[in-house]
């Protein structure tokens, strides 16, 4: 088993090394596919997406990529969002006994969003750039970013899914960043939001810490091993291929 997880790892490392489709969308579905409890298959994720995204963000950090007031508002909104929906989730265990149900059909509609979200920005995601809205100060958009920092963060708390992918297409629309800064803001918000949802989850007993680390041991150097490849590979078919995959995984689900 552990070594059939390690492969696994692996081979989604690989993907989205590259593809760059969030990890979290590939991962959760196949484990809850794979029998694993929806709750702890969340839980883990989350604990396993905040290790990585640890990383990415401190190499960010040194390179500079990273708008901290565009962080600090997104956090505003989706840490204590997140926080909620953990601890909704846990009470609708304890007095509806259908957490495995919910955990599922939200996963199943929330991958098909993230589906639609990665075909978007692989097809029409000029459309998305340079629009008016984006030249507005941040301040001026300050309510709207902690809001919409509160509504995916509570997605995130919920099914482990979008720290990435509806952030990032939230910041491309909203935001005039580069791309580079585009990307060390996300990954720098998603390791607070999943550090946060992943102790919720770890303080109700949802982490299973020998899957994590099997998962890890497979995965960084997949993720080396796929961004090393990611310039052989055209990117548009593969990110197409692996919208359809998500997409599939979320129809299963519901």
């Amino acid at each position: 088993m552990s070594i059939g997880i390690i492969v696994m790892g692996l081979f989604i490392g690989i993907l989205v090394g590259l593809t760059g489709v969030g990890g979290a969308a590939l991962l959760t579905p196949i484990l809850v596919l794979l029998g694993i409890n929806p709750a702890i298959a969340v839980g883990t994720d989350l604990a396993y997406n905040s290790i990585t995204k640890f990383f990415g963000s401190f190499q960010h950090w040194r390179q500079k990529t990273i708008n901290l007031r565009l962080v600090k508002y997104l956090a505003i909104g989706s840490i204590p969002s997140t926080i909620i929906a953990v601890g909704t989730l846990h009470l609708f265990d304890a007095f509806f006994h259908n957490q495995e149900l919910v955990i599922k059909h939200a996963l199943g509609y929330v991958l098909i969003l993230v589906a639609l979200t990665t075909l978007i920005k692989t097809f029409i995601k000029e459309k998305f750039e340079w629009n008016p809205f984006q030249i507005k100060p941040l301040e001026e958009k300050r309510a709207l970013t902690i809001t919409i920092g509160a509504i995916l963060g509570f997605i995130v708390g919920l099914t482990s899914i979008g720290s990435g992918s509806l952030f990032a297409l939230a910041m491309l629309y909203l935001y005039k960043m580069t791309p580079s800064e585009l990307v060390g803001t996300d990954i720098a918000h998603a390791f607070l939001l999943v550090t946060a949802a992943g102790l919720m989850h770890a303080g109700i007993g949802n982490v299973d810490y020998s899957l994590m680390f099997n998962l890890l041991l497979g995965s960084i150097p997949g993720v080396l091993l796929g961004s090393t490849l990611s310039s052989k590979f055209p990117a548009k078919p593969l990110r197409t291929i692996m919208a359809l995959i998500i997409l599939f995984s979320g129809f299963k689900l519901i």
